[in-house]
């Protein structure tokens, strides 16, 4: 069957679709023997591809794997980091750190905390990804100070953000101190430090942030205790069906 090259990467875990696009324009794939250029269809039962010179085969499909982790403050939301760094697939357990093709599903940044994916499901990915699936996520914040009711209005609304309005959001009151709030947010756009830049914009800066659900994904589960900083659980196969049913129903914009 004849199957796109950064397609066949990604769904046999070498790396996820946009990244596998990146090593083919690094020159790093090769198919039988020349660099694979985007777009081009092979059929691996047929042609030879390999990859920084390692041979792709059929039978090297990995176990799909999907994993719920806690991020810690100060850990890096990428699987390799120039800095040196530590990085989310640090909090791994050694076999799986090894597994060939395993990235994040979105980011957090380094002062944030909470649930973040990981797979080696490509296909998935790219669809989670897409700026046309909405895919729920829940936040606990602290702002500076209280902002009043027409402020959280006029962040439920939408606001503009680079020069676009952003989605409309779900915000409670949680806790209201003296100089300071406890929200919880629910978005389902994941613009780049998204509730940072508007709190920021509001007059409310953040202090605190933590992502406690993905969807239905939650750190906490009535079936069992709370999962702690820097550590990680499977999903469930409700969990995976959740995903995979949600990256197949777009929501207008």
């Amino acid at each position: 069957m004849m199957e796109r090259v950064q397609k066949i990467l990604s769904q046999w875990g070498v790396a996820s679709r946009r990244q596998a696009e990146k090593m083919m324009l690094g020159g790093r794939v090769q198919v039988n023997g020349e660099v694979a250029v985007l777009g081009q269809k092979i059929d691996l039962e047929r042609d030879r591809v390999t990859v920084d010179g390692k041979l792709i085969t059929p039978h090297q499909r990995p176990e799909k794997l999907y994993i719920l982790v806690n991020k810690p403050l100060g850990v890096v939301s990428t699987c390799h980091d120039p800095q040196k760094r530590r990085t989310v697939l640090d909090l791994l357990a050694d076999d799986l750190r090894k597994r060939q093709g395993l990235h994040l599903v979105g980011r957090l940044d380094i002062n944030s905390t909470g649930a973040l994916l990981l797979t080696n499901d490509g296909d998935l990915t790219l669809h989670l990804t897409h700026p046309r699936y909405h895919l729920p996520k829940t936040y606990e914040v602290w702002i500076k100070d209280n902002p009043p009711e027409s402020v959280l209005k006029l962040w439920r609304d939408g606001v503009i953000l680079d020069q676009k309005r952003t989605l409309p959001a779900e915000i409670k009151v949680l806790k209201r101190e003296r100089k300071q709030t406890q929200l919880e947010i629910t978005l389902t756009e994941g613009r780049n430090r998204q509730i940072r830049r508007v709190a920021e914009q509001l007059g409310f800066p953040v202090l605190a942030l933590h992502r406690r659900a993905i969807g239905p994904i939650k750190l906490s589960r009535k079936d069992e205790s709370f999962l702690k900083g820097g550590s990680y659980r499977f999903l469930t196969s409700q969990e995976i069906k959740y995903l995979k049913q949600h990256s197949k129903q777009p929501i207008a914009n």
